[in-house]
């Protein structure tokens, strides 16, 4: 794959999460291929990423995803992000953490893969009984 690829999965990715920040929903539509899926949520296409963000926005109104690492190989990228503006939990707690991993076909997510510690159980210690 070309750079110019590399640089297209890199552009798209980077507009997903500026329209996630600036609660663009309407972006969605320019960021996901129809036929989109979202392995961690058993959905497809764009309505269920509106859906999706809306119920994340309502849930948390500040929320915010810093990309803090990203890397792009042909047409995926892996990108690990945090979230901001997210109850810990505790103040010793780092903000919960994700990690995706997208496939982009021309110029749009067609897949996204993740995980994410949004709904991480609270850490007990093993002589807390």
């Amino acid at each position: 794959m070309t750079d110019e690829v590399t640089d297209d999965v890199r552009a798209v990715a980077e507009r997903m999460y500026a329209a996630f920040n600036t609660r663009d929903l309407a972006a969605a539509e320019s960021v996901f291929s129809a036929d989109f899926v979202s392995h961690p949520l058993g959905t497809v296409g764009v309505d269920a990423v509106v859906k999706a963000w809306s119920a994340l926005h309502s849930l948390f109104p500040g929320i915010q995803v810093v990309v803090e690492d990203m890397l792009v190989d042909a047409d995926r990228a892996a990108v690990r992000t945090t979230l901001h503006g997210v109850p810990a939990g505790t103040e010793d707690q780092p903000p919960p953490s994700m990690m995706e991993i997208f496939h982009v076909r021309e110029g749009r997510i067609t897949e996204l893969w993740g995980m994410s510690t949004l709904a991480r159980p609270a850490l007990k210690s093993p002589d807390a009984d």
